[in-house]
């Protein structure tokens, strides 16, 4: 069995031995330009075209992340990149859940007990107690509700908050009020204090997050973006704080990666910026899902994750 990996950033040597002990007697090199040779699966972050195209032996392509986006987008410029017949697997979790709730329930406990208006207070030299948020007002509302919107809900229900999901189709989440399509949208947004967006990138999703969209949630209320820059309409939320309409907003992910040094975002006293970091590929935990979905499909199954090319997840 060949595999064949490409990733601009990580090395393969690491990837190589892992795979290798999880699949004996597998194959894995790093693809080359020019590289025509044999493969049954791939390995890939953002591939070049010519890595994929005519490859019809491919019994599966692995994306080494949480989205898909680079390879669907490269997919519309070049329907031949992929051939059709071919699988596309997204990493559904391994270990990105848990890098995720992490990061909400900190970003969130940190704004529900108003920590960010205390490190404010510490930079005016201010001592002044102030009053604490209710549970029952404080409704997080999250956006998309897939492995990684599913296992945000269910950390944040277990801190006692009234948490809410809204997804393209309807969804059966326990403890969690579920929403789904455009005509449930509004009575989604009505009432929210906190906006998670861990939507998937697609048309459809670009721009979602827009001025009338923030205008909809509670007065005061906060935005985290865990998913994609394309998601926010950054004009409209800088406009949404400097009204006070939006108290804050905490961002791990841009329109434009690395966030220009001249942008207002870096200097709104609001805003906090992680540099796109929010959940990372974990090696170890990818070799195990990828391992194991090799091994279905080689019994002849068809392993979770795998990507509906129409709807972009």
């Amino acid at each position: 069995m060949d595999i064949i990996f490409y990733h601009p950033t990580l090395d393969a040597e690491p990837w190589a031995r892992g795979l290798k002990q999880r699949l004996p007697g597998v194959n894995v090199r790093q693809w080359l330009p020019g590289d025509s040779g044999a493969a049954d699966y791939a390995l890939v972050r953002m591939p070049p075209i010519e890595m994929l195209q005519g490859r019809h032996a491919l019994k599966g392509v692995f994306a080494l992340g949480a989205g898909v986006d680079d390879i669907l987008t490269a997919l519309k410029k070049h329907p031949a990149m992929l051939p059709p017949s071919v699988p596309l697997f997204r990493l559904e979790d391994t270990g990105m859940g848990l890098q995720m709730q992490e990061y909400a329930v900190y970003t969130v406990l940190g704004w529900f007990r108003r920590f960010d208006d205390y490190r404010l207070q510490k930079q005016q030299v201010c001592w002044q107690p102030l009053p604490g948020y209710s549970r029952k007002n404080f409704v997080i509302g999250i956006l998309g509700a897939g492995v990684l919107g599913r296992s945000v809900a269910d950390s944040l229900t277990r801190w006692g908050f009234s948490v809410r999901c809204w997804s393209q189709s309807p969804k059966d989440i326990a403890g969690v009020a579920s929403y789904h399509g455009v005509g449930q949208f509004r009575d989604f947004l009505a009432g929210t204090q906190v906006l998670i967006n861990l939507l998937p990138h697609t048309p459809q999703t670009v721009g979602i997050i827009n001025l009338e969209v923030l205008n909809q949630l509670n007065a005061g209320a906060f935005v985290l973006n865990l998913a994609r820059g394309a998601h926010l309409v950054e004009a409209d939320l800088l406009s949404a704080l400097d009204a006070n309409h939006i108290k804050a907003a905490a961002l791990d992910v841009f329109i434009t990666e690395p966030l220009p040094t001249t942008h207002p975002l870096w200097l709104h006293p609001r805003v906090a910026i992680t540099p796109h970091n929010a959940a990372v590929t974990l090696p170890d935990e990818a070799m195990d899902y990828i391992a194991s979905a090799i091994q279905l499909r080689e019994a002849g199954d068809m392993p979770s994750g795998r990507v509906d090319l129409e709807k972009g997840y």
